[in-house]
């Protein structure tokens, strides 16, 4: 399989996962089996030694960030995963990685609800995991693939650009993302090709390390440098929308149709998909003209999570209070129609604003 690219072929979403990361030069994982997240795990455990790479199932989530803490500072690759308990668990870890500018990639497969919650499906991690998790004043890059091809080609990327910046890259999935099945095209298997000259690797050479009394001007000036440079989002329909949809993971493929079906209808709604939901996609919202007359948050949150950026982006686009609306369906998927139904509440003044 080395060096061949796939045609397209069904692929269940964390087998998908855990593919997409060894093509994109995964070469050490650790991680704790948490339902919905386990078969990304299963896959790696058969998988990486079967190209001679190295898997270990940690005797908890706290061992498997640190293991991977370590790999990551000796240069190698590395991938974490769970679901939100678990990278609950693993957020000084998680911490402990910015503070010191170490790269790696993490997996977020998301099930619903505090404490350990349940199985259904949900984006109920989202302040988490876009607001820096732990202690301290800090940030992972995080993407919100919508589909099982985009998780694949996000992961190809994501060490690299974990790398480029020396600083965590989150997969923000779902547990429904996971499940499914879509075709997906495989990229060829890659290597890095340049060496990262601050790696620990047994020499005396310059690490680039910094002084702790210049690490907040130094997260600082890269927290910048990511955001000015890392903000990805899609803009569907917005050039004449008076009402925009926003919505990331799987309720932006509904808010897509949604947006399809009213404008068949005459009805100009658009729809904003941040894929980075840190550094959040502001500049999407400065892009739109100044007709634009409410937004929606649709999530997949009990109380509106997302929909705190929304509110933020909006205020920063626009010189006018623009209204921001909520549609949260907790632990479901929302369908087409019911998108379709609060829109038309919002259009008549019968929904509350959110902010």
């Amino acid at each position: 399989m080395k060096g061949v690219k796939s045609m397209k072929e069904m692929w269940k979403g964390n087998h998908a996962i855990a593919e997409g990361a060894l093509r994109g030069g995964l070469e050490f994982y650790a991680g704790y089996p948490i339902t919905p997240q386990t078969e990304v795990m299963e896959y790696l455990s058969y998988r990486m030694p079967e190209l001679g790479r190295h898997f270990i199932q940690a005797e908890n989530e706290i061992a498997a960030i640190n293991m991977v803490f370590g790999a990551s500072a000796t240069g190698k690759r590395s991938m974490t995963g769970s679901s939100g308990p678990g990278i609950s668990l693993k957020q000084e870890g998680i911490s402990y990685m910015c503070y010191n500018d170490l790269p790696c990639v993490i997996v977020n497969v998301q099930r619903w609800g505090a404490a350990l919650g349940t199985l259904d499906s949900s984006q109920t991690d989202y302040l988490r995991d876009t607001r820096g998790g732990g202690h301290g004043d800090y940030r992972l890059i995080v993407w919100a693939p919508n589909s099982i091809q985009e998780t694949v080609d996000l992961l190809y990327e994501a060490f690299e650009k974990s790398e480029e910046y020396r600083n965590p890259v989150e997969i923000y999935s779902e547990a429904a993302l996971g499940q499914m099945m879509e075709p997906c095209e495989m990229p060829e298997l890659k290597e890095r090709g340049y060496d990262l000259d601050w790696s620990w690797d047994g020499t005396d050479r310059d690490h680039k390390r910094v002084a702790q009394q210049d690490k907040p001007a130094h997260h600082k000036a890269k927290y910048k440098k990511i955001i000015e440079n890392e903000q990805r989002w899609e803009s569907v329909e917005t050039d004449d929308a008076e009402y925009v949809f926003v919505a990331l993971g799987l309720p932006s493929r509904v808010a897509r149709d949604a947006v399809k079906r009213l404008r068949a209808d005459g009805e100009k709604v658009g729809l904003i998909r941040p894929i980075a939901i840190w550094p959040y996609p502001v500049k999407a919202f400065e892009e739109l003209h100044e007709g634009v007359r409410g937004f929606l948050s649709i999530e997949s949150t009990d109380m509106g999570q997302h929909v705190e950026d929304v509110a933020l982006a909006a205020k920063r686009g626009f010189e006018a209070n623009i209204p921001v609306y909520l549609h949260a369906t907790n632990q479901k998927i929302p369908k087409v129609k019911e998108v379709i139904e609060v829109y038309r509440q919002m259009k008549k003044g019968e929904l509350k604003e959110a902010f």
